[in-house]
């Protein structure tokens, strides 16, 4: 029986998101769901799986339940699908941020950069004064990324404040594109930049998930396979799971996924 997986994450003010683990953790284990899930006192990050109306009764939980009452009601949510269980227990987890990059400036309810959606992706980095920034980690970049993208070579995002600091010059990188796996990873980016007086910043709308499921593969710019931090490894156009190299239980462990928690 194939599972339904549903990434998502929202920044949203959760001051009370101490006293939401219980409640969510018990609200999960009822409908049998397996995967990983961060709150923080500035929103939710995470992904899970299960059965078609598992899934479908916790989305509409988060969205309209009394549980959040209305808060997550601009959720960043996909969708897809595992031949078998890709988590092997559920885990409710509480953080300092959803997404760690270290920086109290870098607050995306208060700005963020420009969303740019999937299917108008492919022109904008074509362009020929953008700089188009990969701001995965290292191992996932090796795995597939877009053509000409600049790798920061990084070990986790917690690391992205440094390589900005080294390698970006508002007077000089005026137009940046950047793209993740999911779209957190470069609301923080583009925040942090933003504070830093860059003017310019671009992020794909819902991430590189987004763009394999919407964009034919006929008419992609993307090169090899997307990491997922989950047992199906790496997810390729329409986002079919991949046989693509096993990654280790150390890797997996570290960062439950951007399809789960993106670090």
């Amino acid at each position: 029986m194939p599972f339904k997986v549903a990434a998502f994450y929202q920044f949203a003010a959760l001051p009370d998101f101490r006293a939401l683990r219980e409640p969510l953790r018990t609200f999960c284990a009822g409908l049998d769901l397996k995967g990983s899930v961060l709150l923080a006192h500035e929103g939710i990050n995470g992904t899970i799986a299960g059965t078609d109306q598992g899934i479908d009764d916790f989305v509409a939980e988060l969205r309209h339940g009394a549980l959040f009452g209305g808060r997550l009601d601009n959720l960043e949510l996909k969708f897809s699908e595992a031949a078998q269980m890709p988590f092997r227990r559920l885990k409710v987890r509480l953080k300092k941020e959803i997404v760690t990059l270290g920086d109290e400036t870098a607050d995306p309810s208060r700005q963020v950069g420009t969303y740019v959606d999937a299917t108008e992706w492919n022109a904008l980095i074509a362009a020929p004064d953008i700089m188009v920034l990969d701001t995965r980690n290292a191992f996932e970049v090796a795995m597939g990324t877009f053509e000409g993208a600049v790798d920061p070579r990084i070990a986790s995002f917690g690391q992205f404040k440094e390589f900005a600091a080294r390698n970006l010059d508002p007077a000089k990188h005026r137009r940046i594109a950047m793209f993740c796996t999911g779209g957190i990873r470069c609301e923080k980016a583009s925040a942090h930049l933003l504070a830093r007086g860059f003017t310019e910043v671009y992020h794909l709308k819902g991430g590189i998930l987004k763009y394999l499921e919407e964009v034919p593969e006929a008419e992609s710019r993307w090169r090899g396979e997307c990491f997922v931090f989950d047992e199906r490894v790496a997810l390729g156009h329409g986002l079919r799971e991949s046989a693509g190299a096993l990654s280790s239980d150390a890797e997996r462990e570290s960062a439950p996924c951007e399809a789960a928690v993106h670090e």
